[in-house]
């Protein structure tokens, strides 16, 4: 720990004196979290979070985001403190935050516990299903004390779902192959939640019963599945060419169903991965590429 962040934290401490009237809550880890009152600033370690926040109309209370906070464009003008891997602890300290909401998937322990360790609370989210999104959502209401607001964010998630799985429903379901990562393969598992997205959009992930949340797959176990549709993960933001996919090499696998169908496709990482408004526009872009007669 630096002179810099050990004076940030001194500077903080008045402010981080819990009074009387303490707001104890739990995270979806079920761990305890102790407020002095309802977070007025908050720095946001989840992109997701970040979505959540302004659907709802509490962004005001945001004083900081990561890099991978970019939507709404709005996002991008609040205080960065750095990656989701490594943000800068400097940075939190410096904002004053009254709390830090994270994720224990992208963010790690060992972040999450330098931040307590300099007075700042922490509220983990955490959510692989679309009924943990709602909570999720639920939670990040209260947090903001936007709650009047959830309901109709919610319903309109719902009810883009409900549509998305009335028109697939009756369309033979297709073996999806989803690449994280090409090299080493990195697949969807069976509590990711995009696993989730590709059954409701109509289709079966080749890798559904295939370790936890984002396993490594061999090249060879998904040919031997015979995907009916390959999709690529881009991760390449703005203007960047690094992370973006490179299809040459699955188009060389020509005894591939997918392949011989032409249906190869690449999708934006953020609209997929990210469990928070956009989910329903994640999932009817996976029904579009995986049932795309049901859509014309």
């Amino acid at each position: 720990m630096t002179r810099r962040v050990l004076l940030l934290l001194l500077l903080a401490l008045p402010a981080a004196v819990t009074p009387a009237h303490a707001l104890a809550l739990r995270d979806m880890l079920g761990r305890e979290v102790v407020l002095p009152g309802s977070p007025a600033r908050i720095v946001s370690l989840v992109p997701s979070v970040t979505e959540v926040v302004f659907a709802l109309g509490g962004e005001d209370r945001l004083v900081g985001v990561t890099d991978y906070c970019d939507f709404p464009p709005a996002a991008r003008a609040k205080p960065s403190v750095g990656g989701m891997v490594n943000p800068s602890l400097e940075t939190i300290v410096a904002l004053r935050p009254d709390l830090v909401i994270a994720t224990d998937e992208g963010n790690r322990e060992e972040t999450l516990q330098l931040v307590r360790s300099v007075g700042i609370p922490v509220y983990v989210v955490h959510a692989t299903r679309i009924a943990e999104m709602v909570d999720m959502v639920e939670r990040v209401g209260l947090l903001v004390e936007r709650p009047a607001a959830v309901p109709a964010l919610i319903r309109g998630v719902q009810r883009r779902i409900a549509a998305v799985r009335h028109v697939v429903a009756q369309r033979p379901r297709r073996r999806v192959l989803y690449v994280l990562w090409p090299e080493p393969l990195i697949v969807p598992g069976r509590s990711s939640i995009i696993t989730e997205l590709i059954e409701l959009a109509g289709g079966e992930s080749i890798s559904a019963r295939h370790g936890e949340s984002y396993p490594r797959f061999s090249l060879e176990a998904a040919v031997a599945r015979a995907p009916e549709v390959i999709i690529l993960a881009d991760h390449s933001r703005g203007g960047s060419t690094a992370g973006r996919p490179s299809p040459e090499k699955w188009r060389r696998l020509m005894s591939v169903p997918a392949i011989q169908a032409g249906r190869l496709h690449s999708v934006d990482l953020s609209v997929l991965h990210r469990y928070g408004p956009r989910v329903a526009e994640g999932l009817e872009t996976l029904a579009r590429l995986i049932h795309p007669e049901a859509f014309r």
